[in-house]
């Protein structure tokens, strides 16, 4: 039992809040993109990729895994996000840093679910069974690609969403 929730129910709400924080993180980076500010998306996405982290931290643990260290990295770079918007206000070059800090950690969002979906859809798990065939590193590439590209796009137009917001 995890927070009152037998381990498949914590699961659930887990993933729910995960698929919430992605949809919420790229329809806020893409607005980003086109220079418009979305503060409740943002609101959003922020708190529901903290609390992805926070419970992902709260499964049964045997030992320091890949998930362990991203959800360490995530909560780092968030914490760098949650500074650049809260006491830094997104002011001068706190906003291009809170846009960067924000596309990185949905990217880490997206990098894990693109992990679970070849590890728990049996289609894509037949193309990538251990996860170091073409098929996986090519998904994983072409999201890399796709995020840096729209957090790039993102910083730079981060300054017209400053204007607007």
């Amino acid at each position: 039992m995890i927070l009152g929730l037998s381990i498949p129910a914590f699961t659930q709400l887990h993933v729910i809040i995960s698929l919430i924080a992605i949809a919420s993180g790229l329809v806020w980076l893409v607005a980003l993109t086109r220079g418009r500010w979305l503060p409740r998306t943002n609101l959003v996405f922020l708190v529901t990729t903290i609390l992805t982290s926070i419970t992902g931290f709260m499964f049964p643990l045997a030992a320091v895994t890949p998930a362990v260290i991203t959800g360490v990295v995530s909560l780092a770079v968030l914490a760098v996000s949650v500074a650049a918007i809260g006491p830094f206000k997104r002011h001068g070059v706190w906003n291009g840093i809170y846009a960067l800090t924000a596309a990185i950690a949905l990217w880490l969002n997206c990098f894990v679910l693109v992990v679970q979906s070849f590890l728990k859809i049996g289609p894509l798990n037949a193309l990538a069974p251990t996860q170091t065939e073409p098929a996986f590193a090519a998904a994983q590439g072409l999201v890399l690609v796709a995020l840096v590209l729209l957090g790039f796009l993102g910083v730079r137009r981060s300054r017209t969403a400053v204007a607007s917001a």
